[in-house]
């Protein structure tokens, strides 16, 4: 047995129904897990829902047997996903098919070293787990190769080779090249086939503010212990050392030793609140060390600061670790990483949290004796990122404090700053294309990036109908913009749809599943359009070069002032039901004639009926802003919307002085017990602002995704 198999099977339990763990007959043995924190074992959903809705609910312990065959009590604290009927467990349990248990009276449990990254496959594994279809209740274990994807969309990791047999579910899947668990064992399929959970799919836990605690206190453990076994131990039997005895050769650079004692005081600090805060600052250091237009090729879903150390191994081409023997190059990586972790330093220290204090200091203590061998110019900006400096401040106002983490500049630095963009990491696309099958609508959710960079996410291309558009883009939308917040930098919502869609009520969807828990506000829960931007943009005008007209008057938007226009002539005297209906091409060569600056107002539906004709004519004459409100017909303050309008557009200035005013007016709207009477004219208000070059047309030359034009290749 080696080092790598002996220490892994004794992190590895068998799980059984209460009062089983001392019966090895096997009569009442569920299945497998494996401690990944002091006190936490994680299995498969689906083994403890053997037991059913209370032991589900953590209502009834459960037995937990480790490798000395001691067994304690164990209760679920999570499965994902919970059944609607806890008591009727489904046959097959859908993914991520998760479950934590907390285990009283295991501190001293041997823990397994969760990956930090997202699984690199094709690789060598192990599995781990318990079984008696051999007739004996024992360990079993099985090697073979993994394949398929990390989990992020959902799928299941696939397994080739040696399987273990019935009862290995809620195993470990260690990944035998790199010594860290990828997986989770979730059933065995035909022949050597069989399917295992990324472990990355843990990610869904942190996806509410209950969650996300839970597994960052979790995570702490984890690494908290691995560096404390590291400390008692050293490399003769602690995962450091066996993950040191699989690097290749030469022994320096970012090691597991590094690597275990920066993940310890990074699982200190207060963890990132959305996945876009994370990946910003791994774009940022990869770009600063490759020093050429950085792509990334995939979007990520890290939940916690070690994964994004986890994204900058193998920097340059994302292959393997290096065969033993092969000389390296110069060190990027270690480079990346430190740059990384300074940058969290700083983006941590902003928020101003006590409790951070100490473990900030520690932190800026240990990088800056670690970046003693980078070069000069990365170690110089550690050192500003750390303890400030800037280009046009005063030469030498005094040292920094010993260790101190600040964004206060002291000293002039000649590097670029190290403060990240006060910003959204990325807008998010939702776009919605004609009906193409019958009366279903296809759609794609994607990320727009600060330079063009498009991202695809999610889709369905045979679409689904209108009726259900919400449902299904809930969690696509919900995970985009996990992906694009940076702290309180929110990501715009852009809708791209057929003109028939334009009046839903996109700015009132909520994002939480149906049945959730609604106080009305909560940020999570609330409507799109009472906390973000959220504007609706013409999906025709995405086949064709952008003409000149809509070029023209978006820069005039740009530029200002803005003044109002009726979108039809007549209404704000006459109302949009009264006489004298303004024609289509009367309401195209007239909105042709006004300025660039002039924002056309209309008060109704412009879907259907002649409020379609007419916002049909002043797409035509190139307008790219306009605004409405999706009520039904019927009602007798048009004029006093066009008037207050016309007064919002004026102190607007801009387009972009809009979006604050407009979601203000959403909320005052949008209190179901008490709506402000003095803006009732403005509910259901909506917005078109449709750029011509964010993401880029047709007449818009496209580069590979890495390149730009007289950039480096």
């Amino acid at each position: 047995m080696s080092a790598l198999d002996g220490t892994a099977r004794r992190a590895v339990v068998r799980i059984s129904a209460p009062g089983g763990g001392y019966d090895r007959s096997g009569a009442r043995f569920w299945g497998s897990g494996f401690f990944i924190a002091p006190g936490w074992v994680l299995t498969c959903a689906h083994v403890v829902g053997n037991g059913g809705g209370d032991v589900l609910r953590g209502d009834t312990a459960i037995d937990v047997t480790d490798w000395r065959d001691r067994t304690t009590k164990g209760r679920v604290a999570l499965a994902l996903p919970l059944p609607d009927d806890p008591d009727l467990p489904p046959r097959r349990w859908p993914l991520p098919d998760l479950a934590l248990v907390e285990v009283a009276g295991a501190e001293d449990a041997e823990c397994l070293w969760l990956s930090d990254r997202s699984a690199v496959v094709p690789a060598p594994i192990t599995l781990y787990g318990w079984s008696q279809e051999m007739g004996e209740l024992a360990p079993r274990f099985g090697v073979g190769t993994a394949s398929g994807g990390d989990g992020s969309d959902g799928s299941a990791m696939l397994l080739r080779g040696e399987i273990p047999v019935a009862g290995c579910s809620g195993g470990p899947v260690v990944d035998t090249g790199r010594g860290a668990v990828i997986g989770l064992s979730k059933g065995r399929g035909q022949d050597t086939a069989g399917l295992a959970v990324p472990v990355t799919a843990l990610r869904r836990i942190a996806n509410d503010r209950p969650g996300r605690d839970r597994l960052h206190a979790i995570i702490r453990a984890h690494d908290r212990h691995h560096l404390r076994r590291y400390q008692t131990v050293g490399t003769g039997g602690s995962w450091t050392g066996l993950q040191q005895a699989l690097r290749a050769l030469p022994a320096d650079g970012f090691t597991p030793v590094l690597r275990t004692h920066l993940f310890a005081r990074l699982a200190e600090l207060t963890p990132p609140r959305t996945p876009g805060e994370v990946m910003l600052l791994v774009e940022e250091a990869k770009r600063r060390v490759i020093q050429a237009p950085y792509q990334p090729g995939v979007e990520h879903d890290p939940r916690a600061w070690r994964e994004g150390v986890g994204l900058l191994y193998d920097l340059r081409d994302g292959g393997p670790a290096k065969e033993p023997g092969q000389a390296p190059g110069r060190d990027l990586e270690l480079e990346a990483v430190l740059l990384y972790a300074s940058r969290v330093a700083a983006a941590v220290s902003r928020q101003q949290q006590p409790a951070d204090a100490e473990p900030l200091r520690e932190l800026g203590n240990w990088l800056t004796t670690h970046a003693e061998p980078l070069p000069d110019v990365i170690r110089e900006e550690i050192d500003q990122i750390l303890h400030g400096g800037a280009v046009d401040g005063p030469e030498d106002p005094g040292p920094a404090p010993q260790g101190k983490v600040e964004l206060r500049k002291t000293r002039r630095r000649d590097v670029a700053p190290g403060v990240p963009d006060e910003r959204a990491r990325a807008d998010v696309i939702v776009e919605v294309d004609p009906l193409l099958y019958g009366s279903r609508y296809p759609w794609r959710v994607k990320l727009l990036r600060e330079d063009g960079l498009v991202t695809p996410l999610c889709s369905d291309e045979e679409g689904v109908p209108r009726h259900r558009l919400h449902e299904a883009l809930r969690e696509p939308i919900a995970e985009a913009l996990r992906q694009g917040d940076v702290g309180e930098h929110l990501a715009a919502v852009h809708v791209v749809l057929p003109r028939e869609l334009f009046d839903e009520p996109l700015d009132s969807w909520r994002l939480s599943p149906p049945g959730a828990e609604d106080d009305g506000i909560d940020p999570h829960t609330m409507p799109l359009g009472h906390r973000r931007v959220v504007v609706v943009r013409d999906r025709r005008r995405r086949d064709f070069p952008a003409i000149p007209e809509w070029r023209r008057r978006w820069s005039g938007m740009a530029r200002g002032p803005l003044t109002a226009v009726p979108l039809r002539r007549e209404v704000p005297v006459k109302g949009h039901d009264g006489p004298g209906r303004e024609s289509r091409h009367a309401a195209y060569g007239r909105l042709s004639d006004v300025a660039d600056t002039a924002v056309p107002v209309f008060c109704g539906e412009v879907a259907t009926g002649a409020g379609a004709s007419a916002m049909q004519a002043a797409l035509a004459a190139g307008h790219a802003v306009v605004i409405w409100r999706r009520c039904a017909t019927g009602h007798t303050d048009c004029a006093e919307f066009h008037r207050q309008v016309s007064r919002l557009v004026c102190e607007a200035e801009t387009a972009e002085g809009l979006h604050r005013r407009i979601r203000n007016l959403r909320i005052r709207c949008g209190d179901p017990d008490a709506p402000d009477p003095e803006v009732l004219w403005a509910q259901s208000i909506a917005l078109l602002f449709d750029s011509p070059d964010s993401p880029p047309l047709p007449d818009t030359p496209l580069h590979a995704p890495g390149a730009r034009p007289g950039g480096a290749p």
